[in-house]
């Protein structure tokens, strides 16, 4: 295993899309953390899967930025000293333009921090406020002019699409405004209602209109398209990259490979047998007390036969531009794809080819991801 996931579950505000495990208003906590961090990944279960440098690290969350350059430092330097960090590796470090400066943004860079990731979701004032974002537009680029002052090199910006009221102006003199800065990467996502979120109980009171279907893959196409023409790689559904600068951490995910994650609700993934998919449940005081006992706090969420396996490596490799193998599939799994998923290949019809001996989804295809990949499922 090489690739490393920190989860960090800080915020200063909970934003009301939001349903990753974070938490507010715990700043004894947050100073406590990276100590923990550090017990968990000295656990003997966790050296044994760590063998080992690492090639990808990536402090996500909540708000990795919450931690200071000192505390990040400290986790990196323990990383150095076991199981290593190869010279080359791709450490990542989500930031919210609000609780970013220079002077920070200089200690993460010395800390070994070469790629930001900065939240910016939107330039317009309005939206920003309607998704609850503590940062201004001015902050986003402020943050991102900061980031290039201080030595990064490789800055991604999130852009966030599909918003009430948003119309393909709006979105395109976001995405024009984004250009300008010239980050080397952009993950543009539709806004989702996921349950359990304020965003949730407001749609479902009819609180919170959502763009119709059409007007949704207008917007789609209208990235793309921009984006391509600027010279980005469209290599994952939401992600686009310069050449050389596709997230190489996320490509683990997708590519289904090993990796390891440490913090209160991080999750792992293992190649043991078909594949175990491991998880910290979400609560802060169950993960240090378990820590102080000398106890790993991860659990085993899910434990893959053959069947799912191939299914979950359709489900993320179909995802990307490069697409699944065939003949990998077949060494793997001792089947094609269309062997064993005939029903489901003929469902995708044409958004579905084999092409120079890789699996891949056509961009229509990708626009309804969601509905064609259930019949693999």
């Amino acid at each position: 295993m090489s690739s490393l996931y920190i989860h960090v579950p800080f915020c200063r505000t909970k934003c009301p899309y939001c349903d990753f495990f974070s938490v507010t208003g715990q700043s004894s906590e947050l100073t406590s953390y990276p100590e923990r961090l550090l017990q968990q990944l000295s656990l003997a279960p966790n050296r044994e899967r760590l063998q080992t440098p690492l090639t990808t690290v990536f402090f996500g969350g909540g708000t990795p930025s919450l931690l200071s350059p000192t505390a990040v430092a400290t986790i990196l330097n323990a990383l150095e000293t076991w199981p290593g960090i190869v010279s080359q590796a791709e450490i990542s470090l989500e930031a919210n333009p609000g609780t970013v400066n220079l002077e920070n943004l200089l200690g993460y860079r010395a800390a070994g921090i070469n790629r930001l990731s900065l939240g910016i979701q939107s330039l317009h004032a309005g939206f920003l406020e309607r998704l609850g974002r503590s940062h201004s537009p001015e902050e986003a680029t402020a943050a991102f002019r900061q980031a290039r002052q201080a030595g990064f090199t490789n800055l991604s910006c999130d852009l966030m699409f599909g918003l009430p009221g948003q119309r393909r102006k709006d979105l395109m003199k976001d995405l024009e405004a984004l250009l300008r800065l010239e980050p080397e990467h952009l993950s543009c996502y539709g806004l989702t209602v996921e349950e359990a979120t304020p965003f949730y109980h407001l749609h479902r009171a009819g609180g919170l209109p959502l763009p119709e279907e059409e007007t949704y893959r207008e917007l789609y196409l209208s990235i793309q398209d921009r984006l391509l023409a600027a010279g980005y790689t469209h290599y994952e559904i939401s992600n686009y990259a310069r050449p050389g600068h596709a997230c190489r951490h996320n490509l683990t995910y997708w590519r289904r490979q090993a990796y390891l994650g440490i913090g209160a609700g991080a999750h792992s993934f293992f190649p043991v047998g078909w594949g175990e998919r491991w998880s910290v449940p979400p609560d802060l005081a169950a993960y240090a007390m378990q820590l102080e006992r000398g106890e790993d706090p991860a659990l085993m969420l899910e434990s893959f036969d053959r069947r799912g396996a191939m299914a979950e490596t359709l489900y993320l490799g179909l995802r990307t531009a490069e697409g699944v193998a065939e003949e990998a599939f077949i060494r793997h799994f001792g089947e094609g794809v269309m062997a064993a998923f005939p029903a489901a290949v003929a469902r995708c019809g044409k958004h579905l080819a084999l092409q120079d001996g890789y699996w891949r989804m056509d961009l229509a295809g990708w626009l309804i991801y969601d509905h064609l990949i259930e019949a693999f499922l």
